[in-house]
């Protein structure tokens, strides 16, 4: 098998393996021709939440070269820090990785690609190269232990299975919604319940024994949803005013919330006290280079 990629846009690749970090220690990558799929599988040790995402292969790369017996498909697990560590070596001071980057002109260069390293063991080789101001070349190479999975591995990743959602809503910037559930932390021992409804309104709220706390927005979009009646109108089959909650972890929901530094466009799926589904775009969603997608498991609250 053979992969060689250049890297166009690091500082979008940065964003993006930032915003599953801190999901799980390990991700997995699937490299095809057209796409690139990173994939956090739910730890029960840390609510279960999940990520899988599709990133257009010209979005990010440039001289983008696969080969493989497996439909010219590479599956590999990594570290998720150390993936993160190596873009970032590359990056310019620009992306806000600040000035530790001996590698930040215009002229830098970095190519991906899946090599042996002298203990004959798989590696994701990154080969930098940058110019300096004095017109010297500058070469590093750094390599990051990958194991490439079995057909085996590969077959045992599946999706979870969710019910068709009761409600689509576009959310507001994640950024500002980060704010208000980190502001929820002290009361959320017993999680978040996540609510909207088909009249473009949005809830959180949290509950104690003692307080209950609400945070409402009005005027959001909702999307269309993806299955409509059998009449073909699915404007009468739901009450607009009628909320469809999911209670969540606060933990998940803040860990989710920080693909805020990639979202442009969000949207919320809730299905009633199973899960809720968001999609994180990658730029507009018309000309999306790519969407994370986050499975966030219901929690049930037994004292309640």
């Amino acid at each position: 098998m053979r992969f060689r990629a250049n890297i166009e846009h690091v500082d979008s690749f940065i964003k993006i393996v930032q915003s599953v970090e801190k999901l799980q220690k390990r991700c997995t990558i699937q490299f095809a021709e057209h796409e690139m799929r990173i994939i956090c599988t739910g730890d029960a040790s840390e609510g279960g939440i999940q990520v899988w995402s599709s990133i257009k292969v010209d979005s990010l790369f440039t001289e983008y070269r696969i080969q493989s017996h497996s439909n010219n498909e590479i599956t590999i697990s990594l570290p998720t820090d150390g993936l993160l560590v190596a873009l970032r070596s590359a990056a310019a001071p620009t992306s806000g990785q600040g000035s530790s980057s001996a590698f930040a002109t215009a002229e830098t260069q970095v190519i991906m690609k899946l090599a042996k390293n002298q203990d004959r063991k798989s590696v994701l080789s990154f080969e930098i190269s940058s110019t300096n101001s004095m017109g010297r070349t500058m070469n590093v190479v750094q390599q990051l232990l990958v194991d490439v999975a079995r057909h085996a591995d590969i077959e045992r990743l599946k999706e979870p299975m969710c019910p068709e959602p009761d409600v689509h809503i576009l959310l507001p910037p994640l950024a500002k919604l980060r704010t208000v559930v980190d502001r929820l932390r002290p009361l959320a021992n017993n999680g978040i319940t996540f609510r909207a409804n088909h009249a473009g309104e949005l809830q959180l709220a949290v509950t104690t024994e003692s307080a209950r706390v609400e945070i409402g927005w009005t005027g959001l979009t909702n999307p269309p949803m993806s299955i409509q009646n059998p009449d073909g109108d699915d404007s009468e089959a739901k009450d607009p005013n009628e909320m469809h909650g999911v209670l969540v972890s606060h933990k998940c929901l803040l860990k989710f919330l920080s693909s805020h530094v990639v979202s442009t466009t969000t949207i919320a799926c809730i299905c009633e006290n199973h899960c809720m589904i968001l999609y994180v775009y990658i730029g507009n969603v018309a000309d999306a280079g790519g969407v994370l997608t986050f499975y966030i498991p219901a929690q049930f609250d037994d004292s309640m």
